[in-house]
């Protein structure tokens, strides 16, 4: 039997992020390269607890189809919670996704068209990439800096469907973007008409200070808002969140209803019923505190064992070190060694949509103790010093 795959299939790759995780799992290695939040910042008491409360209270409800948009009381409570962060949003705005990736496929199939133009930052969330990509779009790469895209960038983007950016501790640079970086970019995004979709999983993970308003705060109809309760509570219960002007709300909805129905709603009235004990408020400081520990102890890692020529900036937040190689430094090529000698990592160029830097790689610091870390990039430091 032959099968006629969609020519969109062959635009379909295995997540490169995803195949080192399958290297990690060998005994003995220590991970530096997985974006995944660590078990020991879950809530399982809380969720079994809310688990139990839903089935006791509302068993059939919980158990029966749900609608499309999503729960009406969690849908109130990340309106009200996002008019905190200074957004003008209405709860009719959110719709309830399953997981944020969701709510990136659901872009996709709104606004992408093949051949239409989609800007992002350099480097960028490789999940976006691999979500656009299958709508079959022409990337334009917006030029950054330290503080995020260059407004004079945008300038190339003129006439894009939209730019795709992560303005709360980057994945995978770690970057912040400060206040006037977003006023400015807001205003030249508003010059050329160019939407913006603003993705914020990182954005509670702060361990100096809370990053400044989003985007969305600043042009409520030209930018649509993504968030996630993946890395405050646990990626398992896939459970995110869009938020977009009225004017794209009903076709995001019926892109959902086409895709899944519904994001489950038992694992929608768990969130809520923690939501409503009020246990965020008082687990968020303690997983800021874990992973706060945690990059300070692969900043100071970094900074005793890699080789002169290594280049990198401590993340005030987020789960990410973004690390510059030498010149000339391949770390594609470099990764299997370091894997033989026990340390795997992330290579930059998998986070490009234009030609990227072979130069560049990805560290994860939540899922290794601070001993596990030190050992990491020591390992790490090895392996570049005897490269071949």
């Amino acid at each position: 039997m032959t099968w006629h795959l969609a020519r969109r299939t062959a635009l379909m790759n295995p997540s490169s992020i995803r195949e080192i995780l399958k290297v990690t799992e060998r005994p003995g290695i220590v991970s530096l390269a997985g974006g995944l939040p660590s078990t020991d910042a879950f809530p399982v008491e809380a969720v079994r607890e809310a688990s139990a409360r839903v089935l006791r209270d509302t068993p059939h409800a919980a158990l029966q189809y749900a609608a499309s948009e999503g729960l009406p009381e969690l849908r109130e409570w990340v309106a009200a919670h996002l008019r905190d962060t200074g957004m003008r949003v209405d709860a009719s705005q959110v719709l309830i996704t399953t997981g944020s990736q969701q709510g990136l496929d659901l872009l996709g199939k709104v606004l992408v068209d093949a051949g239409s133009r989609v800007a992002v930052e350099e480097p960028t969330y490789l999940g976006a990439l691999q979500a656009f990509g299958v709508f079959e779009p022409e990337w334009t790469t917006v030029p950054c800096d330290g503080d995020g895209p260059l407004p004079d960038g945008l300038a190339s983007a003129r006439g894009a469907r939209l730019l795709y950016a992560l303005p709360n501790f980057q994945n995978p640079s770690g970057r912040c973007i400060s206040a006037p970086r977003r006023e400015a970019l807001v205003a030249a995004a508003q010059a050329i008409g160019l939407p913006i979709v603003e993705d914020n999983p990182y954005g509670e993970l702060w361990y100096d200070e809370p990053p400044p308003a989003p985007l969305a705060a600043l042009w409520p109809e030209g930018v649509v808002y993504l968030g996630s309760f993946s890395k405050v509570l646990a990626p398992g219960l896939r459970l995110g969140y869009v938020v977009a002007p009225p004017v794209l709300g009903q076709k995001l909805l019926q892109a959902k209803q086409a895709a899944d129905l519904h994001t489950p709603g038992f694992n929608q009235r768990i969130v809520l019923d923690i939501l409503r004990t009020d246990l965020l408020s008082r687990h968020l400081p303690a997983v800021r505190a874990l992973y706060k520990t945690q990059r300070d102890a692969m900043a100071e890692a970094l900074r005793r064992h890699l080789p002169d020529g290594c280049r990198w900036e401590t993340p005030r937040g987020g789960m990410f070190f973004w690390v510059e190689l030498p010149a000339g430094t391949d770390a594609a090529a470099l990764l299997p060694h370091a894997v033989e000698r026990g340390v795997a990592f992330v290579p930059g160029n998998a986070f490009f949509a234009g030609a990227g830097n072979p130069a560049t790689m990805r560290l994860s610091f939540v899922t290794s103790t601070p001993d596990q870390i030190d050992r990491g990039v020591r390992l790490l430091a090895d392996t570049l010093r005897t490269r071949p």
